[in-house]
């Protein structure tokens, strides 16, 4: 699948002038609220009919100011997931779900029984939406979406009216639905976590105009984006495999660098995860420290250092993958840090908290 949008259109307060290829996979629309994310996901399904521009996927022409055709939103093959679930309050959960294929003529029994195993949710098929929790009405909506068989699935901020606890509970099936079904999705957030664990691709929205694009590892780890991620959320990820669980309740992962040891990893032998590290819990070292309590050293080379408001960010070359760390002017000066230098990145291991682990997409490891 590749979606191919160029449009403008004029609001009161701002002008939306967004262009960006979306290919398979994740592909989050990541900006602060109000920037124009959920305006470009409305044009995509026909929701809105933008000023001027171009929308086209896989080469199927879905909107086009210059000769004026406009698909309407039940031809194009959408599946749509909102902030709120919308689900039908009068029907079971089952019913809810047989809505979707009933919309798209589908009749699949093994396709609807497969997709409620994958979302967890066949203890609820009795169930009105009334009943369920806030996160099982959301699987409820994806399941739902999913069994109108789309082309592209559009999910526009699906975790931002959740507690965080309620986050972490449907963050694995999210992961579940970007892995096993293979549909791709065109994710809008403003949660640097939720990116950093879903997407493959990620477009840059800032007062309604792109101003990044591409593989995600690639955008989170450039520091010319901490402007928009905001400094305490400036970080990285990188890939890394389970290679077991110690008797002390650690779990001791491999990376393209090193050994990397966090707390209990719930995810069995050999699982490739994603770890998002925050470049403020990165600590550099020119020498291998000794004696010292985080269990987390890793080799690496100096890529750039970027200065910012209050210090230095420094990107690292950690086996092949960027990592960041942010320190001090004084500390990137009395360690005379250049390009090419070879240094150690330390790491706590209780640095990485939960949400900041996920499980890497299918394809995407580069691990032995």
């Amino acid at each position: 699948m590749m979606l191919s949008v160029a449009i403008r259109h004029h609001f009161p307060t701002f002008t939306l002038d967004a262009a960006f290829e979306a290919p398979p996979g994740v592909t989050a629309l990541f900006g602060r609220s109000g920037s124009g994310k959920t305006s470009i996901v409305n044009a995509v399904a026909g929701l809105m009919r933008p000023d001027a521009g171009r929308i086209e996927m896989d080469g199927r022409l879905l909107s086009d100011s210059g000769t004026g055709h406009f698909l309407p939103p039940h031809r194009r093959g959408m599946g749509y997931v909102f902030q709120e679930a919308r689900l039908f309050p009068h029907l079971t959960v089952r019913q809810n779900l047989l809505y979707g294929g009933w919309f798209s003529g589908r009749r699949d029994r093994a396709g609807f029984s497969r997709i409620v195993e994958m979302l967890g949710i066949g203890h609820l098929l009795t169930r009105r939406p009334v009943a369920l929790s806030g996160g099982e009405r959301q699987r409820v909506a994806l399941g739902r979406a999913i069994l109108s068989d789309p082309r592209l699935l559009l999910m526009d901020e699906p975790l931002a009216a959740l507690d965080e606890a309620r986050k972490a509970e449907i963050l694995p099936y999210l992961e579940r639905l970007r892995d096993e079904t293979g549909l791709p999705i065109l994710y809008v957030s403003h949660a640097p976590a939720e990116i950093a664990r879903l997407a493959t691709n990620i477009v840059l929205v800032e007062g309604g105009r792109v101003i990044g694009a591409g593989p995600a590892a690639r955008i989170l780890s450039d520091p010319a984006i901490a402007p928009v991620l905001g400094l305490r959320e400036t970080g990285a990820i990188i890939t890394a495999r389970i290679e077991a669980h110690e008797a002390d309740g650690l779990t001791r992962l491999g990376t393209a660098t090193g050994t990397i040891f966090l707390p209990h990893v719930e995810a069995p032998p050999r699982s490739v995860m994603r770890l998002r590290i925050l470049a403020q819990d990165v600590m550099i070292a020119l020498d291998r420290p000794e004696r010292i309590s985080a269990l987390n050293v890793l080799p690496a080379v100096v890529r750039d250092l970027t200065e910012t408001d209050i210090g230095m960010l420094v990107r690292l070359d950690a086996g092949g993958e960027a990592m960041l760390a942010r320190i001090t002017r004084r500390s990137a000066s009395a360690l005379a840090l250049e390009p090419g230098k070879p240094v150690h990145a330390v790491l706590k291991a209780v640095s990485l908290a939960p949400g900041s682990i996920g499980g890497a997409e299918s394809g995407g490891s580069t691990l032995p």
